[in-house]
Protein backbone atom coordinates (compact mmCIF):
# COMPACT_ATOMS: atom_id res chain seq x y z
CA UNK A 1 0.00 0.00 0.00
CA UNK A 2 0.88 3.53 -0.59
CA UNK A 3 1.35 6.10 2.20
CA UNK A 4 0.71 9.45 0.61
CA UNK A 5 -0.12 13.26 1.71
CA UNK A 6 -3.37 14.44 1.32
CA UNK A 7 -3.42 18.30 0.18
CA UNK A 8 -7.44 18.71 0.31
CA UNK A 9 -8.81 21.21 2.47
CA UNK A 10 -10.79 19.48 5.57
CA UNK A 11 -14.02 20.31 4.47
CA UNK A 12 -16.09 18.00 6.02
CA UNK A 13 -16.74 17.07 9.84
CA UNK A 14 -17.65 13.53 11.56
CA UNK A 15 -20.29 13.34 14.29
CA UNK A 16 -19.45 10.09 16.05
CA UNK A 17 -17.92 6.53 15.83
CA UNK A 18 -21.01 4.30 14.32
CA UNK A 19 -18.69 1.00 15.28
CA UNK A 20 -15.40 -0.88 15.08
CA UNK A 21 -14.05 -4.28 14.85
CA UNK A 22 -12.40 -6.88 17.12
CA UNK A 23 -10.46 -9.73 15.25
CA UNK A 24 -11.08 -12.37 17.83
CA UNK A 25 -9.54 -16.02 18.13
CA UNK A 26 -12.93 -17.36 19.45
CA UNK A 27 -16.11 -15.25 19.22
CA UNK A 28 -17.77 -17.04 21.88
CA UNK A 29 -14.97 -16.37 24.68
CA UNK A 30 -14.93 -12.95 23.01
CA UNK A 31 -19.05 -12.47 23.76
CA UNK A 32 -18.70 -14.58 27.18
CA UNK A 33 -15.78 -12.06 28.53
CA UNK A 34 -17.18 -8.40 27.44
CA UNK A 35 -20.98 -9.66 28.52
CA UNK A 36 -20.09 -11.19 32.40
CA UNK A 37 -17.07 -8.48 32.64
CA UNK A 38 -17.84 -5.64 30.90
CA UNK A 39 -22.20 -5.77 30.71
CA UNK A 40 -22.23 -5.89 27.06
CA UNK A 41 -25.29 -7.19 25.41
CA UNK A 42 -24.79 -9.86 22.35
CA UNK A 43 -26.75 -9.15 19.40
CA UNK A 44 -26.78 -11.19 15.91
CA UNK A 45 -27.20 -8.94 12.69
CA UNK A 46 -27.25 -9.61 8.85
CA UNK A 47 -26.39 -13.28 8.25
CA UNK A 48 -25.44 -15.04 11.67
CA UNK A 49 -22.77 -11.89 12.28
CA UNK A 50 -22.38 -11.44 16.08
CA UNK A 51 -22.11 -7.82 18.06
CA UNK A 52 -21.25 -6.52 21.03
CA UNK A 53 -23.31 -3.04 22.04
CA UNK A 54 -23.70 -1.02 25.18
CA UNK A 55 -25.29 2.68 25.18
CA UNK A 56 -25.67 3.50 21.56
CA UNK A 57 -22.37 1.83 21.00
CA UNK A 58 -21.40 -1.26 18.25
CA UNK A 59 -18.66 -4.05 18.14
CA UNK A 60 -18.70 -5.88 15.31
CA UNK A 61 -16.54 -8.98 16.28
CA UNK A 62 -14.60 -11.08 13.25
CA UNK A 63 -13.63 -14.09 13.36
CA UNK A 64 -9.64 -14.33 12.70
CA UNK A 65 -9.04 -16.16 9.52
CA UNK A 66 -12.70 -15.79 8.37
CA UNK A 67 -12.92 -12.08 8.34
CA UNK A 68 -15.91 -10.26 6.66
CA UNK A 69 -14.63 -7.91 3.42
CA UNK A 70 -14.09 -5.59 3.26
CA UNK A 71 -11.54 -5.44 6.34
CA UNK A 72 -8.34 -4.30 7.77
CA UNK A 73 -5.21 -4.98 5.76
CA UNK A 74 -3.81 -6.61 8.62
CA UNK A 75 -6.87 -7.68 10.96
CA UNK A 76 -4.85 -9.08 14.31
CA UNK A 77 -6.36 -10.18 17.22
CA UNK A 78 -4.91 -8.61 20.48
CA UNK A 79 -3.53 -5.36 18.78
CA UNK A 80 -6.25 -3.20 19.77
CA UNK A 81 -6.57 -0.56 23.00
CA UNK A 82 -10.13 0.38 23.89
CA UNK A 83 -11.21 2.51 26.83
CA UNK A 84 -14.35 2.67 28.25
CA UNK A 85 -16.32 5.49 30.37
CA UNK A 86 -18.97 4.18 33.61
CA UNK A 87 -20.47 5.53 35.76
CA UNK A 88 -19.89 2.83 38.06
CA UNK A 89 -17.70 3.79 40.75
CA UNK A 90 -14.42 2.06 40.06
CA UNK A 91 -13.99 0.55 43.29
CA UNK A 92 -17.37 -1.14 42.62
CA UNK A 93 -15.70 -2.13 39.55
CA UNK A 94 -12.57 -3.02 41.09
CA UNK A 95 -14.55 -5.46 43.63
CA UNK A 96 -16.79 -6.92 40.29
CA UNK A 97 -13.37 -7.43 38.50
CA UNK A 98 -12.15 -9.72 41.46
CA UNK A 99 -15.12 -11.73 41.61
CA UNK A 100 -14.52 -12.48 37.58
CA UNK A 101 -10.72 -13.43 38.17
CA UNK A 102 -9.94 -10.54 36.02
CA UNK A 103 -6.65 -9.32 36.61
CA UNK A 104 -6.01 -5.34 36.66
CA UNK A 105 -3.11 -4.41 35.24
CA UNK A 106 -3.19 -1.19 36.83
CA UNK A 107 -4.68 1.59 38.50
CA UNK A 108 -6.60 3.16 39.58
CA UNK A 109 -4.39 5.65 37.66
CA UNK A 110 -5.38 9.00 36.52
CA UNK A 111 -5.37 9.93 32.63
CA UNK A 112 -6.68 12.22 30.09
CA UNK A 113 -9.61 11.15 28.18
CA UNK A 114 -11.23 12.54 24.90
CA UNK A 115 -12.96 15.19 27.24
CA UNK A 116 -11.10 15.71 29.99
CA UNK A 117 -9.18 13.83 32.97
CA UNK A 118 -10.38 10.26 33.98
CA UNK A 119 -9.16 8.04 37.10
CA UNK A 120 -9.10 4.23 34.67
CA UNK A 121 -8.55 0.60 35.67
CA UNK A 122 -6.13 -1.45 32.73
CA UNK A 123 -6.71 -4.85 31.55
CA UNK A 124 -6.76 -7.37 29.00
CA UNK A 125 -9.61 -9.20 27.47
CA UNK A 126 -9.05 -13.19 25.52
CA UNK A 127 -7.15 -12.13 22.74
CA UNK A 128 -4.82 -9.69 25.05
CA UNK A 129 -6.30 -6.31 23.70
CA UNK A 130 -5.72 -3.59 26.29
CA UNK A 131 -8.71 -2.64 28.41
CA UNK A 132 -9.32 0.50 30.29
CA UNK A 133 -12.27 1.08 32.45
CA UNK A 134 -12.45 4.45 33.58
CA UNK A 135 -14.70 6.93 35.34
CA UNK A 136 -14.70 10.68 34.43
CA UNK A 137 -13.06 13.12 36.69
CA UNK A 138 -15.24 16.12 37.29
CA UNK A 139 -12.99 18.97 38.43
CA UNK A 140 -14.43 21.81 41.08
CA UNK A 141 -14.09 24.96 38.72
CA UNK A 142 -15.17 26.96 41.85
CA UNK A 143 -12.90 30.10 42.74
Amino acid sequence: MEIRSFRCEAAMKLDQLDHLVLTVRDIELTIDFYQRVLGMEVVIFGAGRKALTFGSQKINLHQHGKEFEPKAEHPTPGSADLCFITSVPLDQVLQHFNKCGVTVLEGPIRRTGATGPILSLYLRDPDFNLIEVSNRIVEDTRP
